[in-house]
């Protein structure tokens, strides 16, 4: 994340430290908030759909990756707690300066393709339960349009994007709650809607449209972009007090939060709306409010969720934006992504470019294709930076750091590939977008490098 108190390192010219704020609390609040999002409010009837009945099946396998992979950031965070996170790790481990670009254009494609899948998700069923079905014939325009209000908020300054961001995750958070709440006085008490009969045999039955096993491994390829987020805390490590210490707890209790929030939603939400109705809604938490309080304005639900996916999308883009910046002032990429706004001090080339690439997303994909695009090229990140832990076992620190059992990383970076992989039941067109995408990047790192030629590449130095 930017920080408007730093200047961007250019030259080599030596800075001040981020100034050391967050305690353990803020940023817990900070990976809870991360985690939740778009993918629980819009595409938990897609996972159902690729599934069946038993949608909390692909949601615990999901934890259990994305479980893996933060006991390897937490001793990569704790060896070299500094802010750039994939990029800085895959630098130290391999010091190769494309396959360095690469992992960093890649987070910032991730970003790009979730606020992206967001913006679908603003412009769905919770839009037209507020403003009526009439709005359906313009959703495309909606979610274009809340693009360039990100954009804008975004332009305006990071110090109101934070601020934007504590308000929507308690917005969020609050929804969820609420959808919890509700399901289990209805499901406990029995007053739910009479126009539907829970099923708790709906938690067993998958897909038979293909075999069990592929309905979850295929399901799990996207429900994994329910857990994605937890990465972006390792961002936040120089700002952070005692961040050896304090982000052990933070993230693995913030990831467990989480996790419980979602497989207790999942598995309400199975039990209480037919799989049918839940594959073929971009809404499907305000089909379970219906059902398990009709009573509730259906319309207070939808507007809590369109805040929910908002948060999800400022995240995102403002992460992607300053990405590209960072990797401008490293010289990896054309410099004119490093341009700043003289009034604003805000990086206004690289928010124009990764707007633009958003608004290109959500007019030519799917919201499944844009979350499971997503899941991909984190799962392909996640994968090499486990490869790291093991790779920067041979470098030794001075201090003292958390240190995960040899056996994570390796069952990290195994399941991460396998998710990753066709043989999680991925189709070939998620892998034919996430190419397209990178490959943009390696036009701009191709153009840049015949330009100048060889330049230091200096991770680390990415989110300033």
């Amino acid at each position: 994340m930017a920080n408007e108190s730093t200047t961007h390192a250019a030259g080599g010219t030596p800075q001040p430290e981020l100034k050391r704020v967050m305690g353990p609390k803020l940023l817990l609040f900070f990976v809870v908030g991360d985690i939740l999002g778009t993918t629980i409010y819009s595409l938990t009837g897609k996972v159902a759909g690729k599934v069946g009945g038993a949608l909390w099946l692909p949601f615990l396998v999901a934890f259990v990756v994305a479980f893996l992979t933060a006991f390897s950031y937490l001793e990569l965070v704790g060896k070299y707690p500094r802010a750039g996170g994939a990029p800085l790790y895959v630098h130290k481990a391999f010091g190769v300066h494309f396959l360095t670009f690469l992992i960093a254009f890649a987070v910032m494609c991730s970003g790009i393709t979730s606020a992206s899948s967001a913006a679908q998700a603003f412009s769905g069923d919770y839009l037209t339960e507020v403003f009526g079905s009439g709005v359906e014939s313009v959703s495309w325009l909606v979610a274009l349009g809340f693009l360039l209000v990100l954009a804008g908020i975004n332009f305006r300054g990071v110090g109101e994007s934070v601020k934007m961001n504590v308000v929507l995750t308690c917005v969020e958070l609050l929804g969820l709650l609420m959808v919890i709440a509700f399901g289990l006085i209805a499901l406990l008490g029995g007053s739910y809607s009479p126009d539907i009969t829970p099923d708790a045999g709906r938690l067993v039955e998958f897909n038979t449209d293909t075999t069990p096993l592929l309905a979850v491994t295929s399901a799990t390829a996207l429900a994994f972009f329910a857990m994605v987020g937890f990465e972006d805390s390792v961002n936040m490590a120089e700002e952070t007090r005692n961040p050896s210490k304090s982000f052990p707890r933070a993230l693995l209790l913030g990831m467990a939060i989480t996790a419980v929030i979602y497989l207790i939603i999942a598995l309400i939400t199975s039990t209480l709306v037919p799989t049918g109705e839940l594959a073929a809604s971009d809404g499907p938490l305000l089909l379970v409010v219906k059902a398990a309080a009709p009573w509730f304005p259906p319309i207070l639900f939808s507007l809590i969720a369109l805040f929910a996916v908002t948060n999800t999308a400022l995240i995102n883009m403002l992460m992607a934006s300053r990405l590209v910046y960072g990797m401008a002032g490293e010289g990896v990429v054309p410099g004119v992504f490093g341009k700043v706004h003289r009034g604003r001090r805000t990086p206004w080339v690289s928010i124009l470019f990764t707007s633009i690439i958003a608004m290109i997303l959500v007019s030519s994909l799917e919201i499944s294709d844009l979350g499971s695009t997503t899941s991909l090229l984190l799962l392909l990140v996640f994968t090499v930076v486990n490869i790291a832990v093991l790779v920067l076992r041979k470098d030794q620190v001075e201090h003292e750091h958390f240190r995960a059992p040899t056996w994570v990383p390796v069952a990290g970076a195994l399941t991460c590939a396998f998710f990753a992989s066709p043989l999680s039941g991925r189709p070939v067109d998620e892998y034919l977008i996430a190419a397209a995408l990178l490959g943009i990047g390696v036009l701009f790192w191709a153009i840049n490098y015949f330009v100048k030629g060889k330049t230091e590449f200096r991770p680390d130095k990415l989110s300033n």
